[in-house]
């Protein structure tokens, strides 16, 4: 039985085994060329060796927050897992140039992936080169997975390793340069709170030398020592307390303005002492920013190429192309026969 195909070809469909038994030496000669260009094809392909490190994101990132202060919530928790926003800020510092930069200059990959360091596009080679070996990726557990495959499987392992480090560094380095910013800030005006305190103290001792101690309940007895005085009519004592309450006239209500906004100064460098502290920790201590779940070894097995699967695709590929070849010259020479007739 015959069927028509849309642009008037003719396919015998009962005769399929007969045209493969016809057209079997081709296919044959096809299938076993493949299969020995793409074996030789396969061998020529350097073995590369994976290596993996898994590891997931902490919860907080500001230290002396979460070393220093009381947290209800649990987000600032060091011992905290780190969710999806964590892991995709991860992912972007793994990205940066300041990692791939280290690890090229460390490993040497210009020399290592045999790249001309004459070629005219040696740096687009290499980050290519880069990005074929080496990847990032979040995984569905909201960890975030570094895959390396080296022809080495060593410095598969050490690159993958390193790279874990240097995340840790490179976060350090980012927040520690803004932590250095705010300690700057909190320190010039924590000096600056101790001077002006400095200041009102010799203030207070300037006064307390004029006989000033605590102008209420110094000018309340004073007075009332004056009115005593007065009634005894004791001449010596009431010059005396009269020089005391000029003295407590004049200097008091400036003793009392400078007595207060000491009170108020003080309040506020204790408040500015904390954040002198919490900036101070949060720019010299170095914290980890993951939790490493699994860390980089060297692969026994390598994982690419996989030959097998190289060779089976190309001969497949080779032997159905091969097919729709002849397929097109055998309706070809039907064509032809039946216009002949």
């Amino acid at each position: 039985m015959e069927q028509k195909t849309s642009n008037g070809n003719y396919f015998d469909s009962t005769s399929l085994f007969e045209f493969f038994w016809r057209w079997r030496k081709p296919l044959i000669i096809i299938g076993i060329t493949a299969a020995i260009c793409s074996s030789i094809v396969s061998f020529l392909i350097h073995e590369r060796y994976k290596s993996s490190v898994i590891m997931f994101p902490v919860q907080s990132n500001a230290i002396a927050k979460a070393l220093l202060t009381d947290d209800v919530s649990g987000k600032q928790d060091i011992l905290q897992f780190g969710e999806e926003a964590q892991a995709e800020q991860l992912l972007q510092i793994l990205y940066s140039d300041e990692i791939r930069s280290r690890i090229v200059d460390k490993y040497k990959l210009m020399q290592h992936y045999r790249i001309d360091p004459n070629n005219k596009y040696k740096n687009t080679l290499l980050y290519e080169k880069y990005s074929e070996n080496i990847s990032f990726k979040r995984t569905e557990f909201l960890s975030v997975k570094i895959e390396v495959l080296d022809e080495d499987p060593f410095i598969a392992s050490e690159i993958a390793n390193d790279i874990g480090n240097l995340l840790d560094s490179t976060k350090t380095r980012m927040q520690r340069d803004r932590a250095n910013q705010a300690f700057d800030i909190v320190a010039n005006e924590y000096n600056r709170k101790k001077a002006a305190i400095a200041l009102l103290t010799d203030s207070i001792k300037a006064l307390n030398l004029l006989g000033i101690y605590d102008y209420e309940s110094q000018s309340e007895v004073t007075s009332q020592q004056y009115a005593i005085a007065l009634s005894k009519g004791d001449e010596r004592a009431i010059k005396r307390l009269a020089d005391q309450l000029k003295i407590i006239g004049e200097y008091g209500s400036a003793y009392m303005s400078v007595r207060e906004n000491l009170y108020i100064q003080r309040e506020q460098l204790n408040l500015l002492k904390k954040k002198f502290e919490e900036a101070k920790i949060d720019a010299e201590a170095v914290l980890t920013y993951k939790f490493i779940v699994n860390k980089a070894f060297p692969a026994e097995r390598k994982s690419y190429p996989v030959r097998w699967l190289i060779v089976a695709t190309s001969t497949i590929v080779s032997i159905v192309f091969g097919i729709l070849v002849l397929i097109l010259l055998d309706n070809i020479k039907r064509i032809r026969k039946q216009g002949a007739h």
